[in-house]
């Protein structure tokens, strides 16, 4: 069967075609996410263009195999383990800029391009993606797919609120598109919406339009640490207050600690406006976390921009291979109680103060095994949705993904989402298994 479906795909140009066993160690890592009880190797592509892409999917198809999609799988953990898979498309090679139209703030780019090379590219027109990912080397279509931001929703919102318009394979191979290129588009379905946070189950994302904005260069952010109910006090005056920051972050003890402050519960708020506004803010948050007997600490330039890059490297870095991450919301009055129920573990966590979305990620612990393990996740899952919220298990050791509920969803848009996967992938090519239905 192997030497069948590479005779096929090896007739398909401008795609590189590997055994994953062959694969360099950067892919090996595959092997966490893949089901291997039929003890099978899939087949590693890299197509170089959208019409190599369309052609795999199109033969897939016709064949009935089964297509794990990523781009640079940074995030490739993310969601269950999948299925019977024969072939694995990476579509990092689609990564040319489109368009560029400056004067309407808008870019259009392969969803292969990074986060990191688009962003280069706007800065050199003063402008930026208003997206903080979790990984430097992530794609915008994982990026996409995963519905995966940071901080910048504070005052940006989501990734979804950022998307114009996006091009697509269908599982028939076939090209198509939704939105365009202006910021006003009315036209249609909105795809966008339907295809961020998707987790590429209903088609592979081949092109995104963004909307830009202008770089700003003034800066500054201020970390205040103290007891946990003046921490949620100040969170909620600066929420309920005319204040703007652009980002505004609850860290727990674990964090704080980390970055060299005292271990206590945390907020890191960032202004980027000009330079008066942001004194006279800063000034007046300062005043009232005097108040309340916190500790302020002021960052600008290279040392602001460190802090930022150490918060998200503490939490996503996975320090051993029995951490557990997981994505989590609750609501924002009542974040800092979730602080309060993990304090006695081995837990970093990081909440958007304004949304109550967030990540966290609890470290290896050789005192719990794999049922004490499930039964902590399932009471943190329980407290995040008795305060309208939820928990997704990200990245785990495979033993315990096999036998987690990963989503935690059972809501009544199941039908729905079943009912919309079997409209846009009937045969169930599509990262099979990996999302919710």
């Amino acid at each position: 069967m192997t030497t069948a479906i590479a005779t096929q795909l090896e007739l398909i140009t401008d795609t590189e075609l590997i055994k994953l066993n062959n694969a360099d160690e950067y892919w090996q890592k595959l092997d966490r996410v893949l089901d291997d009880s039929k003890n099978s190797q899939p087949y590693l592509l890299f197509p170089h263009n959208i019409e190599a892409l369309a052609e795999i999917v199109k033969q897939a198809a016709q064949q009935q195999w089964r297509i794990l999609i990523c781009g640079n799988a940074t995030k490739i953990d993310w969601g269950k383990i999948t299925q019977n898979i024969q072939l694995v498309v990476s579509t990092q090679k689609c990564d040319r800029l489109i368009e560029h139209a400056v004067g309407d703030l808008t870019v259009t780019v392969e969803a292969g391009m990074k986060l990191v090379d688009l962003q280069a590219k706007l800065r050199s027109h003063n402008q930026f993606l208003p997206i903080d990912a979790n990984y430097n080397e992530a794609t915008l279509g994982g990026i996409v797919a995963t519905a995966d931001t940071g901080s910048c929703r504070q005052r940006y919102g989501g990734v979804r609120d950022l998307l114009l318009g996006l091009s697509f394979v269908r599982t028939d191979g076939e090209i198509a598109k939704a939105g365009g290129r202006v910021v006003k588009n009315v036209a249609g379905y909105d795809l966008m919406k339907l295809f961020t946070g998707g987790y590429g189950t209903l088609g592979i994302i081949t092109q995104l339009t963004f909307r830009t904005y202008p770089l700003i260069t003034n800066s500054q952010t201020l970390v205040l640490t103290g007891e946990p109910k003046e921490i949620a006090k100040i969170s909620q005056t600066i929420r309920n207050s005319g204040l703007t920051p652009t980002a505004m972050d609850l860290l727990s003890s674990q964090v704080v600690s980390k970055l060299g402050l005292d271990k206590s519960t945390g907020l890191i708020l960032r202004w980027q406006t000009i330079t008066e506004s942001i004194e006279q803010q800063v000034s007046e948050v300062k005043a009232i976390a005097q108040q309340l007997d916190l500790t302020s600490n002021t960052y600008r330039d290279e040392t602001e921009e460190k802090l930022w890059q150490d918060c998200t490297d503490i939490i996503n870095t996975v320090h051993s291979p029995a951490a557990i991450t997981c994505k989590i919301g609750i609501a924002p009055a009542a974040a800092v109680s979730l602080f309060e129920k993990i304090n006695n573990y081995s837990v970093l966590a990081r909440i958007y103060a304004s949304s109550g979305i967030g990540q966290l990620q609890i470290e290896s612990d050789s005192n719990l095994d794999l049922k004490m393990q499930l039964d902590y996740l399932n009471n943190l899952r329980s407290h995040c949705q008795q305060n309208q919220g939820f928990l997704t298990i990200l990245n785990a050791p495979k033993e315990l993904k096999q036998q987690a509920d990963i989503w935690g969803y059972s809501g009544n848009g199941i039908k729905t989402m079943q009912a919309i996967k079997n409209k846009f992938d009937p045969q169930n090519i599509l990262n099979p298994g990996r999302f919710i239905v």
